[in-house]
Formats: structure tokens, sequence, C-alpha cells
């Protein structure tokens, strides 16, 4: 607990640059949230990403979001929404036009649209299935525990939710509901590290009564005890899903790279947020402990 102002530091500092981060560059919503089409072309060779983009053109799609998936064989353009319906005709067309730019062999592997009402519904419902879990998650922990270790917690939370967006927003990473999904997956993760955490705190303020520690000491000395658990956990999740980024191919390379860095700031946090505001916030030994009922023939009941 003695680098846990440093840590405050550093987590507002990330947490400032993050949210500057998001409102200068914004974010490159996928297809499930803007509306569109997105066509999975496959080449032989490289090709030139720009030759391409000035291809289209010409046949009036503008603004085409063009970009590599998996390999530089492979290219993924999603052609903002029109108001004339895509249909094969048109993809005839592109795949004619792409053929002809770079003189080599096309094939599209695949073609998924989404219209804008229904993008809409899926940006409405990413955001409110995020804020449910969190006043879920807030008012699972006051009942088990205290409002103070929940109030930290969900702001921890919170916290590791703004780094992870404002990383996805820096490197321009695509948000689609697979991200939504990973965040959700995040959040879960953090939960539990800030669960065992708070459940080790509580134990150890009604057990050890007999040292007369006082508040800061009983919370250093549960971190202490659990951070070889800890540590393992987190290192063995990161290894498989550092794995999962290596090799899951490209529709899980967004998802497994939103969980290492919520793996990892989550891992952080659970300590030195969500312990450390709790400390902050006035927890003592008796908010903790078990209240005693005393019925009539003297009985003392817990």
């Amino acid at each position: 607990m003695r680098w846990a102002n440093v840590a405050f530091g550093l987590s507002g500092v990330l947490l400032v640059t993050s949210i500057i981060i998001m409102n200068m560059r914004g974010f490159q919503l996928g297809i499930d949230f803007t509306g569109g089409t997105i066509v999975e072309v496959n080449f032989e060779k490289s090709v030139d990403l720009d030759q391409i983009r000035n291809a289209l053109a010409h046949v009036s799609i503008i603004d085409p979001l063009i970009q590599h998936y998996g390999s530089h064989h492979n290219l993924m353009i999603h052609i903002p929404p029109v108001k004339t319906k895509f249909n094969q005709e048109i993809s005839d067309q592109i795949l004619s036009i792409i053929r002809q730019v770079t003189n080599q062999k096309a094939i599209i592997k695949r073609i998924a649209s989404i219209g804008p009402s229904v993008s809409t519904e899926s940006a409405q419902f990413g955001s409110i299935a995020i804020l449910v879990a969190l006043i879920c998650i807030l008012i699972y922990v006051t009942l088990r525990f205290e409002w103070r270790l929940a109030t930290g917690t969900v702001i921890s939370l919170a916290h590791d939710i703004v780094i992870i967006l404002g990383v996805l927003s820096l490197f321009h990473i695509e948000i689609d509901m697979t991200i939504i999904a990973s965040l959700i997956s995040a959040i879960g993760y953090s939960l539990n590290d800030s669960i065992v955490v708070s459940d080790r705190i509580r134990e150890n303020f009604r057990n050890i009564i007999s040292q007369h520690l006082n508040t800061y000491e009983i919370f250093n000395l549960s971190l202490t005890q659990i951070l070889n658990r800890t540590i393992i956990t987190s290192v063995t999740t990161l290894i498989v899903v550092l794995i999962l980024y290596i090799f899951g191919g490209s529709m899980l390379h967004n998802f497994s790279m939103t969980l290492l860095i919520g793996i990892f700031f989550g891992t952080i946090s659970s300590i030195y947020v969500a312990s450390a505001l709790a400390l902050k916030l006035g927890l003592k030994r008796e908010h903790l402990l078990l209240q005693t009922i005393e019925k009539e023939g003297g009985d003392i009941f817990p």
C-alpha cells in the first residue's frame, strides 16, 4: 500500500490521457454500429490499398475503409451505408475493377451487410449491457461486503473500461460487438480479482483482533497474502489469451488484444484502485464486523 499514491497518480494520468485521446481521435466504429457492407477479398499477392481506394472512387464508393486482415493477401473493404441496395451486380462491378487495377485474380470470400436501424440498436444495446453490468456489480458487492468496497470496485472497473477504450482509440482499432463482449469479459476478470481482495480484507478484519493492527496494516497484510495468487492467475490467463491472439486468426485478433489490455490493467486496478479507494473512503473494522443480536435469555446470535 505504500505505492498507493504513486498508483493513483499514474491512474489519473492514464485516465486523463485516455479521455483526451478519445476526444481527439474518436473511434473507428465497425459495421455493427455504423451500418453498411463489408466485403472480404482474397488476392494471390500483396496489393496497394491506395490503388484500390482510388479505383473504387470511380464507381461512386466514397470513403471506403480498406485494410488488411490476417495477411497481406486478404483485404477487408468496409463500404459506408448507401441509398441503393448493395446487390450482386455492384459486387461483381467492384470485383471487376479490383482485378483490373491489380492485374491478378481476386476472390470475394464474404459479404456482410447491416442496416442503419440495426446498427443504432447494436450501439444502444452494447452501451446498456456495460451499464447494467456495472450497476449489478455495485449492488452485489454492496450486499456481500460494504458500500465503500463496492464503490472502489465499480470505480476501478470504470477506470479499466476508459483506459481500454483509450488504447482502442489510440491505435484506431475497429469497435464491433466482439469488442463489447471482450470489454464485459475484462470487467468480469477484474471483478473476480476485486472480490478475492475484498474477501481477504473482510476476513482479516474479523479474525485478526489480538494484534491490534490498524486499518492500513490490515489492508497491506491482505494484499500481501493474495499477491502470489493474483500474479499466478494473471500470468496464466495472459498466456492463454496471448496464444489466442497469436493463433486465433483475424476474427479473434481484436477480441484477444482487448482482453490482454483488460487483464493487465484489471489486475493493477483491483489492488491499487479498488482497495486503495475503499481505504481512502474511510473503511474501518467495525464496518465489516458481523452484527450481534441479543435475544431474551441472554443468548447472542451473529
